[in-house]
C-alpha cells in the first residue's frame, strides 16, 4: 500500500477507534461511534479509502484526480473513495482524512464531543 501512514494518522485523531467490519472486510476508523475512514476493496480487490465530505467538496476533488471516484458502496455525493495505489498526493489524502474526521466528530452530541476532548 502506498499510503502506509493511514492507520498511525487515523488513531492519532482524538477519541479516535479501529475495528474490523467481518462483512464488508474491512477496516473502520470511528469517533463517538460513528465511522469517519473505511479501508477495504472494491470489487475488483483494488485497496481504497474511503472519506467523507461535504458534497461541493467531493465533486471538486473528483474532478481534479482521476484516483479519487464516487463512495464505494457508500453515498456518493457524501463519501469519496481513493485508489491506494493511485497518485493523489498524501498532502491531498491527509486533508481529507481531516476533513472527514471533523464532520463527523462535528456531528456528535455536544456531551460526547466533551468526553472525547477531556
Amino acid at each position: 500500500m502506498k499510503y502506509d501512514f493511514i492507520q498511525e494518522y487515523c488513531l492519532a485523531k482524538k477519541g479516535a477507534e479501529e475495528d474490523y467490519q467481518q462483512d464488508w472486510d474491512a477496516i473502520r476508523y470511528r469517533v463517538g461511534g460513528k465511522m469517519f475512514v473505511l479501508v477495504g476493496n472494491d470489487k475488483s480487490g483494488k485497496a481504497i479509502i474511503s472519506v467523507k465530505h461535504d458534497p461541493e467538496r467531493g465533486e471538486e476533488l473528483r474532478e481534479k484526480y482521476a484516483d479519487i471516484i464516487p463512495g464505494y458502496y457508500l453515498n456518493k455525493s457524501l463519501w469519496s473513495s481513493v485508489y491506494l495505489d493511485g497518485d493523489v498526493p498524501e498532502a491531498v489524502l491527509k486533508h481529507m482524512i481531516d476533513e472527514s474526521y471533523e464532520l463527523i466528530f462535528n456531528s456528535l452530541p455536544k456531551k460526547v464531543r466533551d468526553e472525547i476532548t477531556k
